[in-house]
């Protein structure tokens, strides 16, 4: 699979959810993870990022939407259980992208969702933690995008 992701959420306010979401970017080979606007007590979440992410895999605490730079060519893409989302099974990830998830208890930004290339909804009635999204997230895009054979008619693993 070529190309880069990044993953990161806006307003996240619980050290352990970025920490949960750092080790899971770690374990997908995320490129890097970034927050906007977290709360300050997020700051610590190298605490509860048992797999030291941060020591190999670059964090950017951003204070605001200014200040968010990516790649250039890097497609933003939020993750929002909005009416005009596309949901994420549908969805075609794009080679370089930056997901942004919405805090714990709350949605992205408007300003945030216009800022998106896409904008992305997970099959669920309800939202799910940030770390949980980001990780079902993470998992579809290398799964949509790696060389993996179909998977079998019946139930399985494929036949040697």
């Amino acid at each position: 699979m070529k190309g880069y992701f990044a993953i990161g959420a806006e307003g996240i306010s619980k050290p352990m959810n970025l920490g949960a979401l750092m080790r899971t970017a770690n374990a997908f080979d995320a490129s890097f993870v970034f927050s906007v606007q977290a709360a300050d007590r997020v700051k610590i979440a190298n605490l509860s990022d048992t797999s030291r992410t941060f020591k190999s895999v670059p964090y950017y605490a951003w204070e605001s939407m200014d200040e968010m730079v990516f790649p250039k060519g890097c497609q933003l893409v939020g993750i929002e259980l909005t009416d005009d989302a596309v949901e994420l099974p549908e969805f075609k990830h794009p080679r370089m992208a930056a997901y942004v998830l919405g805090p714990e208890r709350g949605n992205l930004s408007e300003a945030m969702l216009a800022r998106c290339d896409h904008v992305v909804k997970i099959p669920t009635k309800f939202c799910i933690n940030v770390s949980l999204a980001g990780a079902l997230v993470m998992y579809d895009r290398v799964r949509s995008m790696g060389a993996w054979r179909d998977r079998p008619i019946m139930p399985g693993g494929p036949k040697a």
